[in-house]
């Protein structure tokens, strides 16, 4: 993949970034909105968010033409640190986010997204659906008649416009047309402000009004941990995607540090933590977007829309909204994960189950991702533990030879013991390795133990066949000494 230079990044595609950013702003402010509802904060903080650290990462970020905003993802890990301990906690957890992801990219912390298997990632987009649908849940049953109509109409609207007309995004026509609907009718009905104000000013620098002691960092870090993890998953990932989608490459450990400058300074000026997002980057790019630009647009035309219509944006129907956010649920669920469970690997099936499972249960992402590698490191290594050792019969010199098939490590150094408590007499043992790699120190330590058996006996033992690798692990760790000949 060719990679731009930076004056490509920002310049090399005006006309398509500028009207690309444009649309992912008029898409982004029922998801801001609907997002901070979510994590319980008023709808200014994630628009504030999203404005903040879309025009940031537009300028450090690693991926051009991805867009960073509030996410459902970040939200859903904020919930419990906004009940408990109110705005400014959680503002003081973005700042230490940004602090964890800056030094995790210093650490280069992409190279490790290559151990986390793809059942674990698709058990991860799908647990953010739906734990964003249960968000939805209180805004759409159990209120009245009139709610179900609304979150069916937004429903159609959003699933059926886009057949026929794609100029103007289909959340943004469902928003204006039915907030209009209600406005006109006087139908009552929950709605935006009635649950946060919305100013129409840009957001002020202020530090958060915490106590700066060992405390508050005890109330936060674990936040701001799961936080910086979710993040960095999700933009890594959504910058994987756009490589493939684009052609082109990303600096995946700039993203990282990228998206850490954005959190610290959203802090700063009353936004939520937010980090990609995979929806509206694959708005972004199928509408021509390719640079930097359409990011940058993107933030400063939502401010715009803010400032000029926020008088509009408090009418907004609760239905609707939850609506539109049951349409993300459902963009972004991978459907195809049920013919995967059908067909993949047994292990590979369960793996992405149990992300999903500790992830809808303890509602925090990076604990279900932990739980699936862990659990996908358990199976692989249970997989490749089978050593196989074969008696081939007897050499000229009467040596009994054994062929050792398979990879020796602490997983199998047992069975490799074991195969050896039965051993024919004979003037000697020859130990072929020619089909094995030795690993650890486990695998060192389990050839030692069969030659102490066998020498025990008044058996010679002779090693042969180990690789380059092994030969040297072997060479470093054995304890047996010059009673066994090794040999190449």
């Amino acid at each position: 993949m060719n990679t731009l230079s930076y004056k490509e990044q920002w310049f090399g595609n005006i006309r398509g970034d500028i009207l690309s950013g444009i649309v992912v702003a008029l898409a982004l402010i029922p998801e801001a909105i609907a997002f901070s509802i979510i994590a319980g904060v008023d709808p200014m903080v994630g628009l504030y968010a999203s404005f903040s650290i879309a025009v940031i990462i537009s300028f450090v970020g690693g991926r051009p033409a991805m867009i960073s905003a509030a996410t459902g993802a970040m939200a859903l890990a904020m919930v419990l640190l906004v009940r408990d301990h109110g705005l400014d906690y959680l503002l003081a957890a973005t700042i230490l986010t940004g602090i964890l992801q800056l030094i995790f990219g210093f650490l280069k912390i992409a190279r490790f997204m290559k151990f986390i298997p793809r059942a674990v990632m698709i058990g991860f987009v799908n647990s953010l659906a739906i734990l964003i649908f249960m968000a939805q849940v209180p805004f759409i049953f159990g209120i009245n008649a009139i709610t179900y109509a609304f979150v069916g109409i937004t429903l159609a609207i959003v699933y059926i416009l886009p057949r026929f007309f794609t100029a103007i995004p289909a959340p943004l026509i469902a928003i204006l047309a039915l907030t209009g609907v209600v406005m006109y009718s006087g139908i009552d009905m929950q709605n935006v402000g009635s649950l946060g104000t919305i100013s129409q000013t840009l957001p002020s620098f202020f530090i958060p009004n915490v106590p700066f002691n060992f405390e508050t960092l005890q109330i936060i870090f674990p936040t701001a941990l799961a936080l910086s993890i979710i993040g960095l998953l999700e933009s890594l990932l959504t910058a994987s995607i756009l490589d493939d989608a684009t052609e082109t490459g990303s600096d995946k450990n700039q993203e990282a540090r990228g998206q850490g400058i954005a959190n610290i300074i959203t802090g700063f000026f009353g936004g939520m933590a937010g980090c990609a997002m995979i929806g509206q980057s694959g708005i972004n790019v199928q509408s021509g977007g390719r640079g930097r630009l359409s990011t940058f647009v993107a933030g400063v035309f939502l401010m715009f829309l803010i400032i000029v219509l926020g008088n509009w944006v408090v009418q907004i129907p609760m239905p609707v909204l939850a609506g539109i956010m049951v349409m993300v649920c459902i963009g972004t669920f991978d459907w195809g994960s049920f013919k995967y469970l059908v067909t993949a690997p047994k292990s590979d099936a369960v793996v992405m189950l149990l992300t999903v499972v500790v992830v809808v249960y303890t509602h925090d992402l990076s604990k279900g991702v932990f739980a699936g590698v862990i659990l996908s490191a358990v199976l692989f290594a249970a997989k490749i533990s089978k050593v196989e050792v074969r008696k081939e019969g007897l050499e000229s010199d009467a040596s009994n030879r054994y062929t050792i098939h398979g990879q020796l490590f602490f997983a199998s150094s047992q069975d490799f013991v074991s195969a050896f408590d039965q051993v024919e007499p004979s003037q000697g043992v020859i130990l072929d390795f020619s089909d094995a790699t030795v690993w650890d120190d486990s695998g060192v330590g389990a050839i030692d133990r069969v030659m102490n058996k066998l020498q025990a006996q008044g058996q010679t033992v002779e090693i042969t066949g180990l690789n380059a690798s092994s030969q040297k692990l072997v060479d470093k760790l054995a304890t047996y000494g010059n009673a066994g000949k090794s040999t190449h």
